[in-house]
């Protein structure tokens, strides 16, 4: 088990659930001050044990509870039928391949959350390296995440 110092500064002080800032001078006991979130990523039945620490917000921490989190998608994007986040990364991580992750009504809508997506996942999948295709159709554009 890491410490709150070593994971905050892996996260670069930054909560992986809302991406906002994590002051590592707060108390722990404060709903905006550090805590650490261990995510089990083992399946059920699985021999080892198989689990990632990350930063979060107490608040943030206490809201998402022991259910599977969510990365919201920003109001200010123009997106129909978001896909979840944290889904879409790990049917990637698993599989590879590309997955249409939202539509938008014009091109300059996609393109900001083509932006949005690749910053967000840069932060909370380092590790990994993803780009994005949009594509026209249907009065529409797709945004297709590639792993």
């Amino acid at each position: 088990m890491s410490t709150l110092q070593e994971v905050g500064d892996r996260e670069s002080w930054r909560c992986w659930l809302c991406d906002e800032p994590v002051d590592s001078d707060m108390s722990v006991n404060d709903p905006r001050g550090p805590s650490i979130d261990s995510i089990n990523t083992a399946k059920k039945g699985a021999k080892g044990k198989g689990g990632v620490e990350r930063l979060a917000h107490r608040a943030c921490n206490t809201r998402k509870g022991a259910v599977k989190p969510v990365v919201p998608w920003p109001d200010q994007l123009f997106v129909v039928d978001p896909a979840p986040i944290i889904g879409v990364v790990e049917q990637l991580r698993r599989k590879g391949g590309r997955v249409a992750v939202a539509r938008c009504p014009a091109e300059s809508d996609a393109e900001d959350a083509s932006a949005w997506l690749l910053d967000r996942l840069s932060r909370l999948e380092p590790d990994m390296r993803f780009d994005t295709q949009i594509d026209a159709g249907g009065g529409g554009f797709l945004l297709v995440l590639r792993a």
